[in-house]
């Protein structure tokens, strides 16, 4: 049998009584509760009940859901983990390719000795993704970019990827280095630019538009380049490229 919810307009609900106008008699209830949870037991009982019966009927499915959650967080963190250790490997295997990178000795630092000790193209393949990996895309371009190896210099610096202003903007530049080592004037201004224009300061961006500027005569782009040295005379009048940009100006006007 169905139960009537129980309100104030409920029969037999509390009513509002009469104020006595004689202010010594005492206090009388005023109010009527709205609440039918708080004024009647049995429908709290019956609403718990429902909640037992939802429960019962979807089990399995709650408990799916409960176990698809607790996959889901554990698989992050057991992922989180595994990045790291795979980041700390990556540093660790870099520490000596590193050293032969910075001492000239490319072949070494990119392909190891052969042996125990890994080269930077072993962690670009086994650790990428990681930070280490990623930074091992940078001194593989530059090394081969030094070996005369440009369309592969080219490529491992375009997977390259970087927040700071100095080497994300040093990466374009050296890219835009190989591009023109392959005759390719009109892309390497371009990338010159994008250097330039990457956080520009007052210590780097003048050096990228000089090149920038060269590589667009290259392109025979005489206004463009006119452009790039201009900016570096009127932006950065301190800059020691500024010199250059004057006579490569004088140049182009005469």
């Amino acid at each position: 049998m169905s139960k009537i919810p129980y309100t104030g307009k409920t029969p037999g609900a509390r009513q509002p009584r009469p104020v006595s106008t004689d202010p010594l008699a005492p206090a009388e209830e005023t109010y009527v509760t709205e609440n039918p949870l708080l004024e009647d037991p049995d429908a709290l009982a019956a609403r718990l009940a429902d909640s037992e019966d939802f429960v019962r009927r979807n089990r399995n499915l709650l408990l799916g859901a409960l176990l698809a959650v607790v996959v889901v967080v554990g698989g992050f963190f057991g992922y989180t983990y595994w990045r790291t250790q795979q980041n700390n490997q990556a540093q660790a295997a870099m520490f000596r390719a590193v050293d032969n990178w910075e001492a000239d000795s490319l072949k070494r630092a990119l392909q190891g000795d052969g042996s125990k000790l890994p080269g930077l193209n072993k962690v670009v393949s086994e650790y990428s993704g990681t930070k280490a990996g990623n930074l091992a895309e940078f001194y593989t371009g530059v090394a081969l970019l030094k070996q005369g190896k440009f369309a592969e210099a080219y490529t491992a610096l375009d997977k390259f990827s970087s927040d700071d202003y100095l080497v994300q903007a040093r990466a374009y530049s050296l890219m835009g280095d190989a591009q023109l080592e392959q005759g390719k004037a009109k892309e390497a201004a371009d990338l010159y630019a994008k250097a330039a224009d990457y956080k520009s300061n007052e210590y780097f961006t003048p050096g990228y538009l000089l090149k920038q500027g060269v590589a667009l005569e290259a392109a025979k782009d005489n206004e463009g380049a006119l452009k790039a040295y201009n900016r570096i005379i009127d932006d950065y009048a301190t800059a020691q490229e500024v010199g250059e940009a004057r006579q490569a100006k004088a140049r182009l006007q005469q």
